[in-house]
């Protein structure tokens, strides 16, 4: 490609800073949410929001295990950090690892039955602590808007959203 082309396609990608200014608000509103519900399920479950969440995603998935890099997907962490956290989890009894479906050679996860009533039990801390978290925000003038899109699908503004429908 030549350095005019590039140069061209770098300005179609790049950010305004109003863009970055919203991202960076997007931004601060999930690390003081994250940071509430991590603190919920410590305290109310000695469970790290990271496993709740691996176990969320293990608990929704079909009958099969997930592999460790669909898993890694869900939650938004590296497949090493997620073997780590699975070995945790594990440890616990809260989940166990077994060969792929598919594929012998590679490595999946599935919940355990205790780990379907341990994820059961925090649920409701973790729903009560995203709404606390979510419903705070809203007094953020920054974070307002962005906060009520997720506790209602509308903006602040009253204006509806095309991300209403949940995805899949």
């Amino acid at each position: 490609m030549a350095a005019s082309e590039r140069g061209n396609e770098d300005a179609r990608l790049a950010a305004d800073d109003m863009q970055d200014e919203r991202w960076c608000m997007a931004v601060r509103l999930l690390g003081l949410v994250e940071k509430e519900l991590d603190e919920a399920l410590q305290h109310g479950h000695g469970l790290p929001l990271s496993d709740y969440r691996a176990l969320c995603a293990l608990s929704r998935s079909d009958s099969d295990p997930l592999r460790m890099g669909e898993l890694a997907e869900r939650i938004g962490l590296k497949d090493s950090s997620v073997t780590r956290l699975v070995g945790r989890l594990e440890t616990r009894g809260l989940a166990q690892r077994t060969a792929a479906v598919d594929d012998g050679r590679a490595v999946a996860a599935s919940i355990t039955p205790a780990g379907r009533r341990r994820y059961e039990e925090a649920t409701q801390t973790y729903r009560v602590a995203l709404g606390d978290a979510l419903a705070g925000a809203r007094t953020n003038f920054y974070l307002a808007d962005l906060a009520a899109w997720v506790l209602t699908g509308e903006s602040a503004l009253g204006h509806s959203s095309v991300l209403d429908t949940p995805m899949g």
